[in-house]
Parts: structure tokens; sequence; C-alpha cells
């Protein structure tokens, strides 16, 4: 195992830690390890992710916006980052929490390590933390409020993370869609990446599909083309009379982050109208959530993702 400093503990405000990174809480929990990526403060809800692959799909990830991610595999940033493998252009996730970040990637596709990656795009990493102690804290008492400081120099004014996590809001009543969906509509053919050939390009649709962008991901565009479909991708903010212009087959309410009640207060009507319509629905994530909502169900913020 590696000698990265690992402890969790409660401390009144100080100038250096034994550590060059922090996870603080906003019950006034310190995680002391050890930092990567950009050297910087970043405050969200603090989420955990259990896959074992996919991070730097995970970090690109729209639904991930104001969040916090920590992974519960031990070893991340194994296969590096390159890209092909983002999810959108701009990362919105806060910051990432690891157990052990693999300074050394090896794979034929990788172009940077982790570590550069999170430079680039201005956001904060910390290692070496007891992640199954906070996985087993988030299962039991939800998303708590947290800020991620990291310090190469490992001096730290304590009292200003707390001070960031317990300002921070939370998510329950924001419309973030508004702030990760497309400004305009485009059209995309990109199909899904195959061994030893990449991605692929959709010449010849047989089915045409409306895409409402809350913060969709590019594979799930992808995959639609890879079933033949002719894909435009509208606004979050497109109106049934939008949507129409393009006389889909089938209209997909994408995922993305934020609250379903508060981004559905102008999605909810474009979404029963299109129900109304007879046309073909179906959402993923956030779509499917105000999806409910439209047809009469209810929605209500749980521990942690599902």
């Amino acid at each position: 195992m590696n000698d990265q400093v690992s402890a969790t503990a409660e401390r009144p405000a100080a100038a250096f830690s034994r550590g060059s990174a922090l996870l603080v809480l906003a019950d006034g929990t310190v995680f002391e390890g050890t930092g990567f990526g950009a050297e910087t403060q970043a405050v969200g809800e603090v989420c955990f992710n259990t896959a074992m692959t996919g991070y730097e799909e995970i970090l690109t990830d729209p639904s991930y916006a104001g969040q916090i991610v920590a992974f519960t595999f031990p070893h991340i940033g194994i296969v590096g980052t390159n890209s092909e493998d983002v999810e959108a252009t701009t990362p919105v996730a806060r910051a990432c929490v690891v157990r052990a970040n693999a300074e050394y990637p090896s794979n034929y596709r990788s172009m940077a390590k982790l570590d550069r990656w999170l430079r680039l795009n201005n956001i904060p990493g910390i290692s070496g933390i007891d992640t199954r102690a906070l996985t087993n804290r988030i299962r039991e008492q939800g998303m708590p409020h947290g800020a991620v400081a990291h310090a190469r120099d490992g001096k730290f004014d304590r009292d200003g993370p707390v001070a960031m996590a317990r300002a921070f809001p939370g998510l329950v009543g924001l419309d973030l869609a508004k702030d990760v969906t497309c400004r305009q509509m485009y059209g995309w053919t990109e199909t899904p990446w195959v061994w030893n050939k990449g991605y692929g390009e959709q010449t010849a649709p047989t089915w045409r599909a409306v895409v409402i962008d809350y913060g969709v991901k590019r594979n799930i565009l992808r995959q639609l083309a890879g079933h033949g479909a002719q894909i435009t991708v509208l606004p979050a903010q497109a109106t049934f009379e939008d949507v129409m212009r393009h006389k889909p087959h089938g209209v997909l309410l994408s995922n993305g982050p934020g609250d379903p009640a508060a981004t559905g207060e102008y999605a909810i009507p474009t979404i029963k109208a299109l129900v109304d319509s007879d046309i073909p629905v179906f959402g993923i994530c956030l779509g499917h959530q105000m999806l409910g909502l439209a047809l009469g169900s209810e929605t209500k913020k749980m521990k942690q993702g599902h």
C-alpha cells in the first residue's frame, strides 16, 4: 500500500495539517489526506459512486453538477485519461475523493494522468482517506455538504472549509439543468466506440429522435445513433412546438442534475403535451423523474443516488 496520510478527526482551527488536502463536512468532521489535481477549494454535496471503471465518464457526467464524488473502488486513475471518454466538454463535478490515486497509469489510450486532467479542469482531489467510512456514513445518514481543500504546503485555515460547507445551500429546489443544457439545437451522428476502430458515424438513419437536453451524456446519444436514430438535440427549455417541428418518432428526456420539481416548472408542460400527443416518450434519470411528475407522481430526495 502507499504511505498517504489517512485520518478522520474533529479539530479546532489550525495552521498546519499532516496531509496536503482536507475533506471537511458541515458537521465539522475532517478527513485528512494527500491532495492531487487543482490546488484550490471546492464545496458541494458529497456523494459516492460504486463503479469499478469509467471514472473519467463519471467526473464529466453533467448529472454530478454541484457534487463532490467519492469513489468506492480503491484505485482510481489506473488507465489515465483521454479526450474520447468525456461525457461533456466542461466537467461540472466539484471535487474528487479516492482511497488511492494511481500516479502511474498504464493504458494504450492514456493521454494524461488523472492528476493533470483534474488540474486542467480546476478540480481538486483528495486521496488516502478511508472511503469506506465515508461511504457508510453517507449510506446511513444521507449525502452531507462538504468542502475539499488542497494546499501543497499543508497549511489550512480549517474554519474556512467548514464555513463553506455549512453555507452551501444544497441541491433541493435548484434548477441545475439550465446550467448544463445546450444553448442551441444541434444534430448528433456519432455511434458507440468499437474496439480498435473508435467511434463510428450514423450515415443511414431509419427513424427520428428528439432529445431534450437536461444534461445529456454523449454516450446516450451514441447509443441512440447506434440504433438507427437521426438525432436532434434541443435545449431544456424546448416547447412542445419546438419538438414537433422535427416530426420525431420518439422523444428522449435526458439525464441531468438538480431537483426535478424545479426544472419541471418549465419542462412538465412540454412533457404533458408530448404524452398527450401519443408520441413514444422515455426518460433517463432527471428526465424519468420529470416524466413521473408529469403523470401525477411525486418525487423526494433520497439519502443517496440509485
